[in-house]
């Protein structure tokens, strides 16, 4: 029985390292293409999507969506982008990852109306399939770290939008999205629906879709 329970087990941990492999390969081969750590690199688009991550107890933004804030600003500063959709968790009152994406963009003079907000954003099929559904986005450029990029245009592409990759930085947890790949690529498979509410399209003007008005002063 003994050696019955450790073949078992054997196989099974070679079969979990096998569809671990695969998903990788499937997701970095079907994006590998798509993403570039170079702005000039990126086509012209409607809208980076800028997934969130974590914010501060006092509202300043951590290292992490920092990253990919400064650098969605510096696509639309450069004419590459004509709007940024900041999406992330707002889930508890008390936290608004949104928010304080979108009150960084305005400190460094993105025009009100051409930054949106999205407080769905539980993950980044939620960002990238109400990008689509609910803000009505075509072409974009995820803008995320270097690990994560490859998934979050992979799912971005099984939601229906054109979309590329702006590698933000070099952060993020590598083994943690080896591991995240696998789960995408169910997700990009199974197309699961997310959160929805009325449209607020991308081309119109931003601030219809804030729940709140800016916090004073720059973060």
């Amino acid at each position: 029985m003994r050696r019955i329970l450790a073949l078992v087990v054997g196989v099974c941990v070679v079969l979990a390292v096998v569809v671990v492999v695969a998903a990788n390969v499937v997701v970095v081969g079907r994006t590998d293409h798509l993403v570039t750590p170079a702005a000039a690199a990126v086509r012209p688009a409607q809208a980076a999507i800028v997934p969130g991550s974590l914010v501060r107890s006092d509202g300043t933004l951590g290292a992490v969506v920092r990253q990919r804030v400064e650098s969605a600003v510096a696509l639309y500063r450069g004419g590459q982008v004509e709007k940024l959709l900041m999406s992330g968790d707002n889930a508890r009152p008390e936290y608004n990852e949104p928010d304080a994406m979108r009150d960084a963009a305005l400190a460094a003079g993105v025009a009100p109306e051409d930054v949106f907000t999205d407080y769905a954003g539980f993950d980044t099929w939620h960002t990238v399939r109400r990008a689509r559904e609910v803000f009505a986005v075509t072409t974009a450029v995820v803008v995320t770290q270097a690990p994560a990029a490859a998934r979050a245009v992979d799912l971005a592409r099984a939601a229906g939008l054109d979309a590329q990759g702006l590698v933000a930085g070099e952060g993020g947890r590598v083994g943690r999205e080896v591991l995240a790949r696998v789960r995408g690529v169910g997700q990009a498979t199974v197309r699961p629906d997310v959160v929805g509410g009325p449209t607020i399209p991308i081309t119109g003007d931003g601030r219809a879709s804030w729940a709140a008005p800016p916090a004073p002063g720059p973060r």
